[in-house]
């Protein structure tokens, strides 16, 4: 059960839900705690995304950007955004630094495992609560 849902149980036995909209909805929609363990695991191995952001995701010069501050580059910086450049990639004429970004970073990652890579790096530089 969503705890929204018990919203109205808590404001009608008068219980304190100070800080309850900090921990409500805090990832994106359809993101989960355990999509952003797998994009981890995806991110460190055969998404092969160190090979360019580094094994901090801290970007390795010339290759990859920084994925773990708050300067998104190509995007907005948010789910969807990120998503889409991990599935489509960055071609040479769309990019701010001329660094090229194969569609799904050059791997074989599935729809699914684009999904959480891209959970995964939402949460480097959002502050995502995970496990």
């Amino acid at each position: 059960m969503r705890l929204l849902s018990l919203l109205p149980v808590l404001l009608l036995v008068g219980l304190p839900i100070t800080g309850l909209a900090q921990s409500v909805d805090s990832l994106p929609t359809g993101v989960t705690a355990d999509m952003i363990a797998q994009g981890k695991t995806l991110f460190d191995g055969p998404g092969i995304c160190t090979a360019c952001h580094g094994t901090d995701a801290k970007g390795v010069k010339g290759l990859g950007p920084n994925l773990t501050d708050a300067e998104w580059l190509h995007d907005d910086g948010s789910y969807a955004a990120i998503r889409a450049a991990v599935e489509k990639g960055v071609p040479a004429n769309l990019s701010k630094t001329g660094m090229v970004m194969p569609p799904r970073g050059g791997s074989q990652l599935t729809d699914e495992q684009v999904k959480a890579v891209a959970a995964y790096v939402w949460s480097l530089s959002h502050g995502a609560p995970t496990h």
